[in-house]
């Protein structure tokens, strides 16, 4: 009698190559890929049925279409595979060992974002209904984005960023990039969504944020102009509708370190 010999690494095989696929499908549902994926999976599967009738022309023929397809996977897949990658790069490892962090420890100092002054500028901007988009810099460099823009290079500042964003100033149209302590760019022209899955009823700001945090690991926070709204995009996912409070506290955070429960968070003043 024939018995399938499993060992302890063939379970720990099978659980990885069925979590990547998993977390790939995550990545890739909702957007116009998925189709691509289920009809390769499909033209592979039918290439294992060939084999399997040792049907050696047919078997043959997809078989090379299969090996050409690799490259053409990787070029189809291009996003969805960096943002993958980006993700086990940033949400499952330690920022204490990036290479960001290393160059700052070596001079000693690190540059603190100005939490106080966003969330200020994002109350003004809400209470006015005046439409905003600010991307702050984690991991991964935005320079390539800033040149898009207009450089300032200015310190933060709450009225500075209300400023951007007042509709008869020039700037105002496209993005504010945030590194460190400094508003680094303004007028920056953002990678636009392409999932289908996000509401219609979003405009291109909430889209554009959207697809940012899908490119890169940047903290994107969008102020809606018809309704004022405050939301976060992060990791390809928007979170709508968060209180000023909630938005004080998830930058505190990501970039002053955790909050202990026992400190009470400081109003911010309104003008």
């Amino acid at each position: 009698m024939f018995f399938i010999k499993v060992q302890v690494l063939d379970i720990i095989d099978i659980t990885i190559v069925a979590y990547l696929m998993y977390r790939f499908y995550i990545l890739i549902r909702g957007t116009v890929a998925i189709n691509i994926f289920i009809t390769i999976f499909s033209i592979y599967l039918f290439w294992l049925v060939a084999k399997a009738l040792d049907m050696q022309l047919l078997g043959t023929i997809i078989g090379q279409i299969i090996g050409v397809g690799v490259i053409a996977l990787i070029i189809v897949f291009h996003q969805e595979i960096r943002r993958f990658m980006l993700i086990i790069g940033t949400r499952y490892m330690s920022r204490t060992f990036s290479l960001k962090n290393l160059v700052f420890a070596s001079k000693g100092q690190q540059q603190r974002i100005q939490i106080k002054e966003i969330a200020r500028a994002c109350v003004n901007l809400s209470k006015a209904k005046i439409g905003g988009l600010i991307v702050i810099e984690r991991n991964s460099a935005l320079h390539f984005y800033a040149d898009t823009g207009v450089i300032l290079n200015a310190n933060t500042s709450a009225s500075l960023i209300e400023s951007i964003f007042f509709k008869n100033n020039p700037l105002h149209d496209g993005a504010i990039i945030i590194i460190g302590e400094k508003i680094f760019a303004a007028r920056c022209m953002l990678p636009m969504s392409q999932n289908v899955q996000l509401p219609e009823h979003l405009g291109m700001r909430h889209r554009a944020g959207v697809s940012m945090s899908e490119h890169t690991d940047a903290l994107i926070i969008i102020i809606s102009e018809e309704t004022g709204n405050v939301s976060i995009a992060e990791f390809g996912k928007l979170t709508q509708n968060i209180t000023l409070k909630s938005l004080l506290k998830t930058l505190e955070k990501e970039f002053h370190g955790e909050i202990k429960q026992q400190n009470r968070v400081e109003p911010i003043k309104t003008y």
